[in-house]
């Protein structure tokens, strides 16, 4: 134990009649950002911070420490003392965490050491020379985290685990049209990236774009909806399964539990034991992470539930957070569900999408990075971007196929700590997709 945690528990042991959670997080990245097929920066850094919430009787006080030092840990808990007490209780407080059991320790590989710049430049040159003949030029983010965690309660918990994921996104640019396709990889080990199949996805993309571009009319369309696309779609959906939601009754799947809501081919389960996906051990309070279907072939099976909404709800308490999601392939190829499609659309990415209402699963949102008209069963055309207003239970409701490979997609914020999370889906047919209007821009 570092010096620092040993202080606060040293400080701590002072105050008999105090509860706490002390989450320790020791975080290396290297951030590579590339335009212009060319390194625009690179940023490599290792930070340290401490999140900590004290609970006196049913009142709680949280803070953080960012690269933490004994006099900034002295400040922070004398400031805490100072404020809990003029707090109002929390009612519905029992207690912290208290399964003590450990999951099996899963080492994982160090990034940030094993792609370094040198590698990293080279695997983007490559993709540069070979979109270069199409007149594109390759601009995007390359990512690798090693994140290392402890997390110790005054119930007795003390628990270590690593987190390891990477993200590669890759937009290529045409020089001259401006029409933008996309390619990501993520996950925790390289090993699993593969040069040559994820550069031919990008090229037959580029091949996509330098077709007519054209606008399409507001309307209901049958679209194939790319593994990102509905990866996102099942992202936004799993903020109704947690019990956080049911109890501020913002969740579409109250009331739910035991119901066939869709079809029989949907399946949806959280899994961290998957390795194609960026995985972790635990749960923010320390509770073991364990494979939770959500969905089963259509019937809604179970809410993500942490010891505070288990004992304000009555819901089985897991460790599930939602951030390991896959939906289970079907048996379709990619080309039998575009055969079915007589004029629809192909969309590869969506972007700014934002709830209109999350209890009803409605939202709105674009379309971008590869918009394409299908015709025949066959891609003809670039589209401009779309904007779509929808309600994720009538998308999954429509989906008339899956395809029988699933993608790993990657999804990072970009920011602060570039956090990024994965999610695993095949490509899906959806009918009656609604667009409501034309961007007119790629």
């Amino acid at each position: 134990m570092n010096q620092y945690l040993s202080h606060i528990l040293t400080s701590l042991s002072a105050h008999k009649d105090l509860k706490y959670v002390i989450r320790e997080k020791r975080w290396q990245t290297d951030f590579l950002r590339f335009y212009h097929s060319q390194t625009n920066y690179n940023i490599s850094k290792d930070n340290t911070s401490m999140d900590m919430s004290i609970y006196k009787g049913k009142k709680s006080y949280s803070f953080s420490i960012d690269n933490p030092s004994l006099e900034k840990i002295d400040v922070a808990l004398a400031e805490a003392m100072g404020i809990i007490d003029k707090l109002p209780d929390d009612p519905d407080f029992v207690d912290i965490e208290t399964d003590l059991t450990t999951a099996e320790f899963r080492a994982k590989p160090n990034n940030p050491e094993l792609l370094p710049l040198a590698r990293k430049t080279a695997i983007l040159q490559d993709l540069a020379d070979a979109v270069k003949p199409h007149d594109f030029e390759i601009y995007g983010t390359f990512i690798c985290n090693h994140e290392n965690y402890r997390l110790i309660n005054s119930n007795g918990l003390n628990k270590v685990w690593q987190v390891s994921p990477i993200y590669l996104e890759v937009k290529a640019v045409h020089n001259v049209s401006q029409i933008t396709v996309l390619e990501t990889f993520g996950g925790e080990d390289f090993k699993r990236f593969d040069p040559q199949h994820f550069r031919s996805r990008l090229l037959a993309k580029i091949r996509y774009a330098g077709n007519e571009v054209v606008d399409v009319d507001p309307g209901h369309y049958d679209v194939v909806l790319a593994p990102r696309c509905i990866a996102e779609f099942v992202q936004y959906l799993s903020y109704g399964t947690s019990a956080r939601a049911l109890d501020q009754h913002s969740s579409y799947f109250e009331d739910q539990l035991g119901q066939q809501l869709f079809p029989q081919t949907i399946t949806i389960t959280d899994d961290p034991l998957d390795n194609d996906l960026i995985t972790s051990d635990y749960n923010h309070e320390g509770h073991i992470y364990k494979p939770l279907t959500l969905i089963d072939k259509g019937v809604f099976k179970a809410f993500t539930c942490d010891s505070y909404y288990h004992h304000k709800t009555g819901l089985p308490k897991n460790g599930n957070s939602a951030s390991c999601l896959k939906l289970a392939p079907g048996d379709q190829s990619l080309e039998a569900m575009l055969g079915k499609i007589k004029r629809g659309l192909y969309i590869s990415s969506l972007h700014y999408m934002n709830f209109i209402n999350p209890k009803e699963t409605s939202l709105t949102g674009l379309t971008r990075d590869g918009t394409f008209l299908v015709e025949d069963g066959k891609i003809t055309k670039v589209v401009n971007n779309l904007r779509f207003t929808e309600r994720i239970d009538r998308i999954i409701k429509n989906i008339v196929a899956l395809e029988n490979r699933s993608e790993t997609v990657p999804f990072s914020d970009n920011y602060e700590f570039f956090s990024i999370e994965s999610a695993k889906a095949p490509h899906v047919l959806v009918k009656d997709f609604n667009i409501t209007s034309s961007t007119k821009t790629i």
